[in-house]
């Protein structure tokens, strides 16, 4: 059965994806919770009406992206971590503890899915982060993982 998904799903797939998923699971599951349709002819047409719909209130708001990102371009955002005497931390950083620093120190709301790391990081130090909210606006920023 093909569906379009109507929220991101994480390892199913990303909002208005068409995916093929199993009788069961689309039937008992995701359509009657309201995250996905099935994929046919008229809603593969409301589909494309939505998606430009989406596509054009995002570039509506290019200017607000691109003023969020120089915002963000430059500064240090500090995380404390718990780490060892040798500076290697219990666990790791993950983008999730980058958005949650970003909207106390920043007041910023960032998707998650928004923020790139170069690597896991597993170290007290400083790091560079992408944060990309749309292919036009695009920054980095350093994070900075003090011991607490």
């Amino acid at each position: 059965m093909e569906v379009i998904l109507l929220k991101d799903m994480g390892t199913l797939g990303d909002k208005h994806d068409v995916v093929q998923v199993k009788n069961g699971y689309g039937r008992n599951y995701l359509i009657p919770k309201g995250l996905a349709v099935i994929a046919n002819e008229p809603n593969m047409k409301k589909l494309d009406d939505l998606k430009a719909k989406e596509q054009a209130a995002e570039e509506a708001r290019v200017d607000e992206f691109k003023a969020m990102v120089a915002k963000l371009d430059g500064q240090v955002l500090k995380i404390g971590v718990k780490a060892g005497t040798s500076g290697k931390i219990f666990g790791s950083v993950n983008a999730i503890q980058i958005v949650k620093a970003l909207q106390e120190q920043f007041e910023l709301e960032i998707p998650r899915k928004k923020v790139t790391l170069p690597e896991e990081i597993k170290e007290v130090g400083t790091y560079d982060i992408e944060v990309a909210l749309h292919a036009q606006a695009k920054g980095t920023m350093k994070i900075e993982l003090v011991q607490e």
